[in-house]
């Protein structure tokens, strides 16, 4: 099985290119409706996350990534509208997956898509 359960890959409309430095947060809803953060990092070079979570932590239920995207389009010296993007998921309901979620960035827009693979063992 891959080592990489779960990869966030981030991309910069505006320049055509990988996403630097981009503060991403992970959360898990909590039994009460909560959410409980797992992880915060910044994105690399490639604009790439490959190791937000680690396979014990990321188990069946709903996530959010939470994307800073103020923080990023202000170290460039714009001034976007939106502060944070947030994904909300539901992963590994029908057995284990990769997932390789990417988000598309502007300063007035975002845009997300997700590739899943099928139940791995």
């Amino acid at each position: 099985m891959p080592s990489i359960l779960f990869s966030v890959k981030v991309v910069d409309s505006v320049r055509g290119s990988p996403a630097p430095n981009v503060a991403v947060k992970l959360y898990k809803e909590a039994a009460d409706g909560s959410w409980e953060l797992l992880n915060s990092k910044q994105t690399n070079d490639k604009g790439g996350l490959p190791e937000l979570t680690t396979k014990e932590q990321f188990v069946a239920g709903l996530y959010k990534l939470e994307f800073d995207t103020a923080s990023y389009w202000k170290s460039l010296g714009l001034n976007p509208f939106y502060h944070h993007a947030d994904v909300v998921f539901t992963a590994n309901d029908a057995g284990n997956r990769h997932y390789k979620i990417a988000v598309v960035l502007s300063p007035f827009s975002y845009s997300t898509t997700a590739v899943v693979s099928e139940p791995v063992e």
